[in-house]
C-alpha cells in the first residue's frame, strides 16, 4: 500500500506543489459574484511561479477587484521565466531569493492590443516601483506584517503549505476570512477542518470531486511515481490523488438535492454495535426512507448539501474487511486524537500500525517500510425533516 503524493510531502515538509491555471479557472468561475469589489489576498504565491497570481492580474478588470496582494516567501525553489523582476539588491542574479509583496490596485491594456494578458501584467511590475516592495520578514504568511495584510484582505485564495495546512486554515478561522483554497482530501480527517464541515463553516468546492491533478514540481523534486513527467522547457509535473478545493464562499450547485432511491432493509444496512447508525458503503445507497443516523463515506461531502442533511460527527471502522457489526470509533468525541491517519483518494482510511493494541493486518508502505492498517472513514449524517 503506497500513501498518496500530498501525504508524503507533508511528512516530508515538501510544500513545493504549484497548481496549474487550468484547474484554478474551473473552480473560480463558479465565485465571480464574490470577487466585485473585494481585496484579494495570495499569502502564499510568488508571482514567479504562482497562476493565482496570474489568474487574478488577468482578470482584475473582468472580476472587478478592489485590491490584489501576493506575498512571497523567499527562497522561491522554482526557476521562473514568464514575470522576471529585478530588484536593486547585491546579487541581482537571484532575485526569487528575496521575500516581497506585490500590490496592484489597477491593470491596464499598456501594449494598446486590445486585451488585458500576462504582458501587460509584465510591464505593469517591471514599470510601476510602487507595485512592489521588499518584505521586513522572509514572506511566512505566519509573519506579524503578513498578518497585518491578511487583515486588510476580504478573500484569501491560494495553494497553502501541505505540511501547515491545519495552521493555515485556523489562522483564516480566526481572523474570519473567507476563503478558496486547495489541499488534500485527507484534511477532511482533521479536527480543526471537521470542525468547520460540521458547523456549515466550510465544504467541498465545485469542480473536483474525483481523480487526480497535475501539479507542478520544483527541479530537485524526485520523479518516482506514476504520472510524472517532463515538459519541453525542463519543467517537472506529478499527477496527485486525493485533491480538493475547500471554501466557505457559497455557490449554487451545493445546494442541489441528492437523488435517494433505495430503500431501508436491515440485511442490507447493518448497525455498529457500539453506534446507533448504520453502515452504507456507497453515497448512492443511502436510502430514501432511512430517518436515522448513517455512516456514509467521506465522498458523500462531494454531494452534501446542507439543506437536505445534517452532519453528526466523523467516526472509523477499524476493519479492512468490513461487512457489519463493528466498532465505531468516533474521532471528535471530547476532541480527543486519534493518532495519524491518511486518506486516499475513494476515502479509504489509514492509519499507523500499533502491535501493542491493533489486531486487524497491517500493510506495509512500500517507500517508508512503515505498516498501516487500513480501517474506514465514515461521516455520520442524518436526513432533515
Amino acid at each position: 500500500m503506497a500513501r498518496n503524493d500530498l501525504a508524503k510531502a507533508k511528512d516530508a515538509k515538501k510544500d513545493e506543489f504549484y497548481t496549474q491555471l487550468a484547474d484554478i479557472e474551473k473552480e473560480l468561475r463558479h465565485y465571480t459574484e464574490h470577487f466585485r469589489g473585494k481585496v484579494v489576498f495570495c499569502n502564499c504565491d510568488d508571482p514567479y511561479e504562482s497562476n493565482f497570481f496570474k489568474y487574478f492580474a488577468m482578470n482584475f478588470n473582468h472580476l472587478g477587484l478592489k485590491r490584489l496582494i501576493a506575498t512571497c516567501y523567499n527562497g522561491s525553489p522554482v526557476q521562473g521565466n514568464e514575470l522576471l523582476l529585478q530588484f536593486d539588491t547585491d546579487n541581482p542574479e537571484e532575485p526569487k531569493k528575496i521575500a516581497y509583496k506585490i500590490e496592484i490596485s489597477e491593470v491596464h491594456d499598456a501594449n494598446g492590443d486590445g486585451a488585458i494578458d500576462l504582458a501587460d501584467v509584465r510591464y505593469l511590475l517591471q514599470n510601476d516601483k510602487n507595485a512592489i516592495s521588499i518584505l521586513k520578514g522572509n514572506g511566512d504568511f505566519r509573519s506579524e506584517e503578513c498578518i497585518e495584510l491578511l487583515k486588510e484582505a476580504d478573500i484569501v485564495v491560494t495553494n497553502p503549505p501541505f505540511s501547515l495546512f491545519r495552521e493555515y486554515l485556523s489562522q483564516l478561522d480566526e481572523y474570519g476570512k473567507h476563503f478558496i483554497i486547495i489541499g488534500n482530501v485527507n484534511a477532511i480527517s482533521y479536527k480543526e477542518s471537521f470542525r468547520l464541515i460540521k458547523e456549515d463553516k466550510m465544504w467541498l468546492g465545485a469542480s473536483i470531486h474525483s481523480g487526480d491533478r497535475e501539479f507542478q514540481v520544483p527541479e530537485g523534486y524526485p520523479l518516482n511515481a506514476a504520472g510524472c513527467r517532463v515538459d519541453e522547457h525542463g519543467r517537472k509535473f506529478i499527477r496527485v490523488k486525493g485533491v480538493r478545493w475547500f471554501t466557505n464562499l457559497d455557490y449554487k450547485e451545493r445546494h442541489e438535492d441528492l437523488i435517494l432511491y433505495k430503500s431501508y432493509n436491515p440485511e442490507e444496512y447493518p448497525k455498529y454495535d457500539n453506534y446507533d447508525a448504520i453502515n452504507i458503503d456507497k453515497t448512492a445507497d443511502i436510502p430514501c426512507d432511512y430517518d436515522g443516523a448513517m455512516g456514509v463515506p467521506i465522498t458523500f461531502l462531494d454531494k452534501y448539501n446542507p439543506e437536505q442533511f445534517e452532519i453528526e460527527a466523523l467516526g472509523i471502522v477499524g476493519s479492512c474487511n468490513f461487512t457489519c457489526m463493528k466498532k465505531m470509533e468516533i474521532l471528535d468525541k471530547e476532541g480527543k486524537s486519534t493518532g495519524k491517519f491518511t486518506i486516499n483518494a475513494k476515502g479509504t482510511l489509514y492509519r499507523k500500525f500499533n502491535p501493542k493494541v491493533d489486531k486487524v493486518p497491517a500493510f506495509k508502505d512500500v517507500q517508508t517500510g512503515e505498516l498501516y492498517q487500513s480501517i474506514y472513514a465514515r461521516v455520520i449524517i442524518r436526513k432533515k425533516q
